[in-house]
């Protein structure tokens, strides 16, 4: 559309020409990456890798591949702008320690479960008389799988409303 608007006289010129202060030709390799309506987009990075080195690297480039190219330095111009230091390498970093941290929360919860498990399973065993040390009360002998089952769930439910967890013990 911006190609037609030029081929008809229209002097539009792209975000970087404007930035650059420059004619915009109607073969400006910047005009279909930094369109005009988004000045940003173009002015980080011309700060960060300045415009020859783009117009070079898009330059060298297959025309199939230069959207990408235009992409990843986009992005890594603004996170440079963002994090001048570490533009996307303290992206990255900021991102695995936050996957470090969710793993072990997330194996804390996983033995956590565990451990109610056990615990539960050994208090059930000793309640209904199955367990090897334990003979069990008449009582507990004389419930039905379904009572069992429903002491088990109200057992879950109790500890759960509880609070307890694997620290707690």
């Amino acid at each position: 559309m911006r190609e037609t608007s030029r081929k008809q006289g229209a002097t539009s010129p792209c975000a970087a020409c404007k930035l650059l202060r420059r004619r915009c030709a109607q073969d400006c390799v910047f005009a279909p990456y930094f369109p005009a309506d988004e000045p940003q987009k173009f002015a980080n990075v011309h700060k960060v890798f300045g415009a020859s080195n783009v117009n070079k690297m898009l330059q060298e480039l297959p025309v199939h591949q230069r959207n990408d190219a235009v992409s990843s330095m986009v992005y890594e111009a603004n996170a440079r702008v963002r994090d001048p230091v570490y533009g996307c390498v303290g992206a990255i970093s900021s991102l695995q320690q936050q996957i470090d941290v969710l793993q072990t929360q997330l194996a804390l919860a996983q033995a956590e479960v565990v451990h109610m498990r056990i615990r539960q399973a050994s208090s059930l065993s000793s309640l209904t008389g199955n367990s090897a040390d334990s003979v069990g009360s008449p009582s507990t002998k004389l419930m039905t799988p379904h009572t069992k089952s429903m002491f088990s769930f109200d057992m879950v439910v109790d500890q759960a409303n509880l609070g307890e967890s694997l620290w707690s013990c």
